[in-house]
């Protein structure tokens, strides 16, 4: 694959797309954090992996209006400073299959500053609350529009860590509802050896979402033993006439506990 740019990113916020009013992202940092754990008798250190953790810090411009379809404007969601978990995604790019980094966060601020120039930013930071910053794949082009129920279409997840398509060790997911019109959407995962050819699609153990009836977001996560095929793709059902969504996927190619 050659080198990429970062346009065309995304940054959503619970079910809030915010890509228009966000200057830059400061970081994006996940990982455990390192044990030391040197004995006296070593000439070098020694590390265990401990406690997962992640944040997304970005840089906002001032918009105190309301943005096309969207409820609330980035200073009307964000000024805020909602204490309830916040999911937070960065799409890298919003084409089917780009990857999509996600993390169940607290907002800890909204700090403003004005440049001698006449500029004003404010800086937020979202850090990880009990799940650390998960990678995963979107299942949705960036925002997916149905008007009634479909399916989508599969995206191939590679050589899992079984070594022969699948991976055996779960996936978790992530839901952005940002618009709704109807009694309730449910969108689910499913799953596929080769795309759907000779396997049919069949819907994954614990990858459905809770129905949705307005703007939303949700964590999912299956069993951590679960086995999980090579291509997986978000499908809906219910009664709407209009639903606007992303889906992410993180199918794990190593053990992952929480």
């Amino acid at each position: 694959m050659a080198k990429q740019s970062g346009l065309g990113d995304a940054l959503w916020i619970s079910g809030y797309d915010l890509s228009g009013d966000i200057q830059q992202l400061n970081e994006i940092q996940g990982g455990a954090s390192p044990l030391d754990v040197t004995g006296i008798n070593k000439a070098a250190m020694e590390r265990i992996l401990g406690v997962r953790d992640g944040k997304i810090d970005a840089t906002t411009f001032f918009n105190p209006t309301n943005g096309i379809g969207q409820l609330k404007s980035v200073h009307e969601r964000l000024s805020l400073l909602p204490t309830a978990d916040q999911i937070v995604t960065y799409g890298r790019g919003t084409t089917l299959g780009a990857p999509a980094a996600c993390l169940v966060a607290k907002q800890l601020n909204y700090d403003p500053k004005r440049t001698a120039e006449g500029e004003v930013t404010f800086e937020v930071s979202s850090v990880a609350n009990a799940y650390g910053l998960e990678w995963g794949n979107q299942l949705t082009a960036g925002q997916r529009t149905d008007t009634a129920a479909t399916n989508g279409t599969g995206v191939d997840f590679g050589v899992g860590s079984s070594g022969t398509g699948p991976s055996v060790f779960g996936l978790q997911a992530y839901l952005h509802v940002f618009a709704f019109t109807g009694t309730s959407v449910t969108v689910k995962i499913q799953e596929s050896s080769d795309n759907g050819v000779g396997d049919a699609w069949a819907d994954v153990t614990g990858g459905s979402f809770t129905a949705a009836t307005g703007i939303t977001t949700q964590r999912i996560e299956t069993a951590r033993g679960q086995t999980v095929e090579r291509y997986l793709r978000a499908v809906t059902t219910g009664t709407f006439s209009n639903a606007v969504f992303a889906v992410v996927a993180n199918r794990n190619d190593a053990p992952t506990f929480f």
